[in-house]
């Protein structure tokens, strides 16, 4: 019996030793007659996970029309970890020499540069151009240039973020300063970069960091030039700092939108360059080009630090990802963003596919779409400019619905270049169209704008802030007087208030107020009146003197009150109710809306002592201190400065205010004049007077609106007193998961007045100034009734030059003075006042040279050289009158006259209703929109 298992195990054993040899055949076999074969195959085998971009979301318009979407393109990325350190200068060569024969940008943001002969940094140079754009002096830290800003934009000094908010809020300005390090934006950068490549200290000279770099960090041949040494370092700077450590296994693009023929030329040469590859990515477009693009805004690199501590730190971008920066693509950056997919391929060793291991699919951005109708806006912006160039040359406007001769007396506006025009739904507040002119192509920002590109959308005069500038959208952010379009409401408040409109007033031409003369504009051009008017002739006409009457129950030109109260209170309370002094609502973060134009005798006071604190800070220095009465410090000068602020509040007498500038600690001699300046220049002004009620009657003064507001207060007054939040987004469509989310608003604010018909009155005034009053030469072929006002909005001043040293320089033969007197007195005044910001500016110091060698001359003499600016011009209105759809408001830079904008309200009001429509047109914009 034990032998039998003994058999067995034996056997078993056997057995066992038998696979066992087989398999030691196997392994040695694998490993050493077939073990070379499988190692080249395994090497030549990479699993990588590359990230897939997701489409961003689509902009459409009301009828899906593509606003903006995306198209396959080609982009080349380079993978650190596929690259031979001894071969990446020489591929990155290879590359750049592809990319220039081709005409392919790639994308370089190597910030040193060779120009003029010199090593730069194209940190600095930023800091420089903005400072000389901007006309801040050189040596200015940003502290000072902060400062030079809040005083001239004369905004008072209170915390340094809400200071920095009011200058933000200026569209023409830029402000790249933090508050929270005192720094330029550019100069941490520069300290961040210097840092990532942990370059010496005595190596951070631009010309010692670049050689430093080519020769200790990325180790470049002599052989190659400083042009190409530089290409390179830009490539593999891309390549070898976007992305955190942990994260070195992904792609890196270094260059984008590339041609076919770079594409071929790389693919050709793919076992020379391992690591690269070209992948299809999708790129934003704008099929529409320049149309609608301040509304759907633009793209840009994260840039900005509040940029990368919201999107990368928070959000988790990347910093190589492209956000929306303005209009519709920045407010809806997380619904258009998209997710990005990704997949788990294997390639071999040349980075070729072999084959795809999982896949995630990329999900595309929501759609939005917005309330405007593309072609209409299209038909609107062609309008606006073909008005602004008739009134530029003083030609002609000629259509079937009329023709007019758009020049005056004082011949073209040769300065009306730019303008914006907004058309709404009376009963939604939708936007059907907007637009501001010039305009700009938003394509040039997808992929990074190049600096020729972003130099011609700037104004060829910095320092005229009416010069055209294709970036601002006018629409929402410049804020202007009314003028004669405000005085529909100082009407309605008056008839609430008990006036009669049919009560005739006398016009007399002009009422004085102690030193000040209110002329009705008849009597300024020509001396002539217009004589007895009711409120309807007086909106047609737009007689002044009849407003400056109502707006003070008092009728002037019989000596003698109205039968109703009126004072300020009640004059501001119904340009509130039209929602003047609010934000309209519209969903657009960026430009920022401006609001908080209707002025009181609160706003007046701040600004009053915001202009003295600041006159104040301009002319007071230590110097001026009593070093017997009070410490010299310059704690000591800004309490005395704010000292002298608050007295404004009392407006003592000129004794009392001279005993207490000398108390105060400033010295005797200077004491007289300090007194004689916030006494008569500043506290005598903090009140709110019978002249500020006259200039606010016929929307003069400070009163300050955008043309999206003005807009919207006629549609206001079109639909009967319902104020609807003004809206640009219908929707927002997730296709991903088939959800719809129409737009949350706010609800109407219907407005209650006393009287049931008051608003009707103040329709009839403006059917008049179309019928019979001053516009009625613009709609006498007009088939369709419509209700509107024209408004003139002063601007006074002379149109500052490019360059005031030039401008100074070419016309010194006019002053009696030399040319090298004047400049070496203009040193010597930059010398002795350095501590004067004002003489840091050449110009200002060379016009103080001017006068001081010659006493005789003033400042009006030196600009008597220079254009004067001319008036805003206004046209505001909704069509048809008897069943109002839209609301309209026009505004023109520099168009001199209110009734040049009535064209362009005319022939939208054509293209809305259908009268332009062709036979085969089946619908007009009209129907169209009706029947959405």
């Amino acid at each position: 019996m034990f032998s039998k298992y003994n058999k067995r195990f034996f056997m078993i054993i056997l057995l066992i030793m038998f696979f066992f040899i087989i398999i030691l055949f196997r392994l040695a076999s694998l490993m050493i007659a077939e073990g070379e074969g499988h190692r080249e195959y395994a090497e030549n085998r990479i699993v990588k996970s590359i990230s897939i971009s997701a489409p961003r979301g689509e902009i459409r318009d009301r009828y899906g029309r593509l606003l903006a979407g995306s198209r396959p393109s080609f982009a080349v990325e380079v993978s650190k970890n596929d690259i031979v350190n001894e071969q990446i200068n020489e591929i990155s060569m290879e590359l750049v020499q592809i990319f220039q024969d081709n005409g392919d940008a790639f994308i370089d943001e190597f910030p040193i540069i060779y120009e003029n002969h010199r090593f730069e940094y194209t940190f600095d140079n930023s800091i420089d151009k903005w400072k000389n754009d901007y006309e801040i002096p050189s040596w200015y830290q940003a502290k000072e240039a902060f400062d030079l800003l809040r005083i001239r934009y004369e905004i008072e000094e209170t915390d340094p973020i809400d200071v920095q908010q009011q200058l933000l809020a200026i569209p023409e300005l830029s402000v790249p300063i933090s508050i929270r390090t005192w720094k330029f934006n550019d100069e941490m950068k520069k300290e961040q970069w210097l840092k990532k490549f942990y370059i010496p200290d005595d190596q951070q000279h631009p010309e010692d960091a670049f050689n430093w770099l080519k020769e200790e960090y990325f180790e470049i041949p002599d052989s190659y030039s400083r042009d190409e040494a530089r290409m390179v370092m830009a490539i593999r700077e891309q390549i070898e700092t976007q992305l955190p450590g942990f994260m070195q296994y992904q792609p890196i693009k270094i260059a984008q939108d590339i041609s076919q023929r770079s594409v071929t030329m790389i693919e050709e040469m793919i076992y020379d360059l391992p690591g690269v590859s070209v992948v299809v990515e999708p790129i934003r477009t704008y099929p529409e080009k320049t149309s609608a693009a301040h509304i759907l805004g633009n793209l840009g690199k994260i840039s900005q630090q509040s940029e990368i501590e919201r999107y990368i730190n928070e959000l988790g971008y990347l910093p190589s990802d492209i956000i929306g920066k303005t209009g519709i693509e920045h407010s809806f950056e997380s619904n258009l963003k998209g997710q990005d997919g990704t997949q788990r391929v294997v390639v071999d060793s040349k980075g070729r596919l072999v084959r795809v291991l999982e896949k995630e699919e990329p999900i595309p951005g929501d759609t939005v779409y917005l309330t405007i109708d593309i072609e209409f806006t299209k038909k609107v912006e062609q309008i606006l400019e073909d008005v602004l160039g008739v009134i530029q040359s003083g030609g002609t406007y000629e259509t079937p619905w009329g023709s007019n001769k758009l020049v005056g007396k004082q011949g073209p506006r040769e300065n009306a270049n730019a303008g914006a025009v907004v058309v709404t739904d009376v009963k939604t507040g939708e936007v059907l169209a907007m637009a501001s002119y010039p305009s700009y192509d938003p394509n040039l920002f997808v992929t990074g704008i190049n600096s020729e590109n972003w130099e011609s959308l700037l104004p060829e005069n910095m320092r005229d802030p009416l010069a055209p500038r294709p970036l601002m959208n006018i629409a929402m952010s410049t804020a202007v007087q009314p003028g004669s379009t405000y005085k529909m409401l100082v009407g309605l408040a008056a008839i609430e208030q008990g006036l009669d409109p049919a009560y005739k007033i006398l016009d007399r031409g002009f009422i004085q107020v102690g030193e000040h003369t209110f002329g009705n504009w008849l009597w300024n051009q020509s001396r002539s009146t217009m004589g007895n008017q009711g409120l309807y002739e007086a909106i047609a006409q737009s007689n002044n003197y009849y407003f400056y009457s109502i707006a003070n129950a008092y009728d002037y030109s019989k000596e003698r009150a109205l039968p109703y109260e009126m004072n300020i209170e009640t004059l501001v309370e119904y340009a509130e109710m039209f929602g003047l002094n609010d934000p309209t609502g519209i969903e657009i973060q960026i430009p920022r809306e401006r609001y908080g134009g209707v002025p009181d005798p609160a706003s007046k006071s701040r600004m009053v002592k915001a202009m003295l604190r600041n006159h104040l800070n301009r002319i007071l220095t230590l110097s001026d201190l009593d070093e017997e009465k009070v410490e010299i410090t310059d704690e000591t000068l800004k309490s005395v400065i704010e000292e002298l602020v608050a007295m404004s509040d009392e407006n003592p007498p000129r004794w009392q205010v001279y005993d207490n500038i000398v108390t105060m600690g400033i010295k005797t001699e200077r004491a007289n004049a300090i007194t004689d300046l916030v006494k008569y220049s500043y506290y005598n002004q903090n009140y709110w007077s019978l002249a500020d009620t006259m200039n606010f009657s016929i929307g003069q003064g400070s009163h300050a609106y955008t043309p999206l507001q003005m807009a919207n207060y006629m549609a206001t007054l079109a639909n009967g007193g319902v104020r609807n939040q003004v809206s640009i987004v219908q929707q927002v469509l997730n296709k991903h998961e088939n959800v719809k989310h129409l737009m949350e608003r706010n609800d109407p604010v219907v407005l209650e007045f006393n009287k049931d018909d008051s608003l009707d009155h103040i329709k009839r005034g403006m059917l008049a100034a179309t019928v019979t009053g001053g516009a009625r030469s613009y709609f006498n072929q007009f088939p369709i009734s419509v209700a509107a006002k024209t408004g003139t909005a002063q601007r006074e001043g002379k149109i500052p030059p490019a360059d005031e040293v030039i401008y100074l320089l070419e016309h010194l033969r006019h002053f009696n003075v030399s040319e090298e007197a004047v400049k070496n007195e203009t040193q010597r005044l930059m010398q002795e006042n350095k501590e004067n910001h004002l003489f840091k500016d050449e110009g200002y110091a060379m016009r103080e040279a001017i006068k001081f060698l010659n006493p005789s001359i003033r400042n009006s003499d030196l600009d008597q050289f220079k254009a004067d600016y001319d008036n805003f011009s206004w046209f505001t209105g909704f069509a048809p009158y008897d069943d109002p759809q839209i609301a309209i408001s026009v505004l023109i830079f520099q168009g001199g006259s209110g009734g040049y904008g009535a064209p362009i309200f005319r022939e939208i009001v054509a293209e809305y209703m259908g009268l332009n429509q062709k036979e085969n047109d089946t619908i007009s914009l009209f129907n169209s929109f009706q029947i959405e």
